[in-house]
């Protein structure tokens, strides 16, 4: 069961199924509702927490650094198996990281450990507030109209996009994510992977160049206790552009690690 919050602030979060508790940490513009099918098929023998992250659908008012938010997912989830996507995959590392006591086992999906160049995170800083002053400038639903057009999600089919769940966030959240959680504003924690002792699944789409790389470090970085896995014909999203074999790999891996 979900440990309570010892914060005043709490995310919110739909819950459904029974068994071992699963937590689900949405990307960037996405909400708790993004998951889909995929959701659906783990409520079949677990626990399913989907989290809105700071910033994000219910949790929109909610302003996080990527310590804090991490906290805020802990004090939701409690004891638990924490699976994130992208912006939820960098969340749920720096749980692991900050409180590996309570992470049965950690899938990474399109992650990073961060930038380890302070020319680089800078540079990403500086995009990320041009892209949060675009958000305030056109206004949510032509952002996500140019955020979802970019080749990171060329692959990603319309019905899986979940534009309509997207637009329950607000701009103010979206630009609160930005500037506090941002890859700009992380914090690169390469050093520390090898600390991670829980069973660690590191994946990406075969497809996404850029996290299939980080993807092989990551998992050469924490060692033997991780398993790195490239979805074939996928890029970014991987769980939603190839969903079953998503699903295959997801279910091997934790059959092989109940």
């Amino acid at each position: 069961m979900p440990c309570a919050s010892i914060h005043a602030v709490e995310l919110y979060a739909d819950q459904e199924g029974a068994g071992p508790c699963v937590v689900l940490v949405h990307g960037f513009t996405q909400t708790r509702r993004c998951w889909g099918a995929e959701a659906d098929d783990l409520a079949r023998d677990h626990q399913v927490i989907r989290v809105d992250a700071p910033g994000h659908g219910r949790s929109q008012a909610v302003g996080a650094s990527l310590a804090t938010g991490a906290q805020l997912i802990a004090d939701r989830g409690g004891e638990a198996t924490y699976l994130g996507y992208s912006m939820g995959a960098r969340f749920c590392l720096q749980l692991a990281l900050d409180h590996p006591s309570i992470v049965r086992r950690l899938v990474l999906i399109g992650g990073t450990a961060g930038l380890e160049d302070p020319d680089q995170r800078a540079e990403r800083q500086e995009r990320d507030g041009r892209t949060a002053r675009r958000i305030e400038t056109e206004g949510l639903d032509q952002f996500l109209g140019w955020w979802l057009a970019q080749p990171l999600f060329a692959r990603l089919p319309p019905e899986r996009a979940f534009r309509a769940e997207r637009m329950e966030n607000t701009v103010a959240g979206l630009v609160s994510s930005l500037e506090q959680a941002g890859t700009g504003a992380q914090e690169p924690s390469w050093s520390r992977l090898a600390g991670l002792t829980m069973p660690v699944l590191v994946l990406a789409g075969a497809l996404d160049a850029k996290f299939a790389a980080l993807a092989e470090r990551m998992a050469r970085e924490i060692g033997a206790n991780a398993t790195l896995a490239l979805v074939p014909e996928a890029g970014h999203a991987a769980h939603l552009e190839q969903p079953a074999a998503f699903r295959s790999i997801l279910r091997s891996w934790l059959a092989e690690h109940p």
